[in-house]
């Protein structure tokens, strides 16, 4: 007698269906009926699905929201000037130069290689880099790097003729 390769599912979604199985090999059918009993139907997994994609865009909406004002907070506390760019860049570059420049302060003067006075210093020669392209390119830097890569931006990278207004 051949092992038989359509199956009757009872999911764990309370859902029965039928799974033909013949793509797998005879020993291994068994085993893997019962892992999907162990899931939801294809019906309820997909309807799931949907849910839990508008459940992370809701929350990954809140958090980009709560960076955002955060960035924007910090920007305006240490005069950075504005970026130019594309809307959607004007945004997503203030978050990478919050989050760059933040965690370059804690790497080079917290852990202390550099001075208040020359973050000082430096910190002036971050404002002249106002596109936002600049500081999304630099978001996976190593923020010990941002000395280098400051010096490294070209006037392209500095539009800005007069960055502090």
């Amino acid at each position: 007698m051949a092992v038989k390769t359509l199956w009757s599912i009872d999911h764990d979604c309370g859902h029965t269906t039928q799974a033909d199985l013949s793509d797998r090999p005879a020993d291994r059918r068994a085993g893997y009926a019962r892992w999907l009993a162990g899931r939801n139907c294809t019906d309820c997994w997909q309807s799931g699905r949907g849910e839990d994609a508008a459940s992370r865009s809701e929350w990954l909406e809140r958090k980009r929201s709560a960076e955002q004002a955060r960035a924007d907070e910090w920007a305006e506390r240490y005069r950075m000037p504005p970026f130019e760019g594309t809307e959607r860049a004007l945004v997503w570059g203030s978050r990478c130069r919050h989050q760059l420049v933040t965690a370059a302060y804690t790497a080079l003067v917290v852990e202390g290689r550099m001075s208040d006075t020359a973050w000082e210093e430096f910190e002036g020669s971050l404002r002249p880099l106002t596109r936002a392209g600049w500081w999304i390119d630099q978001r996976d830097a190593d923020p010990e790097d941002l000395p280098e890569l400051v010096e490294a931006a070209t006037s392209d990278d500095r539009p800005t003729e007069n960055p502090f207004f």
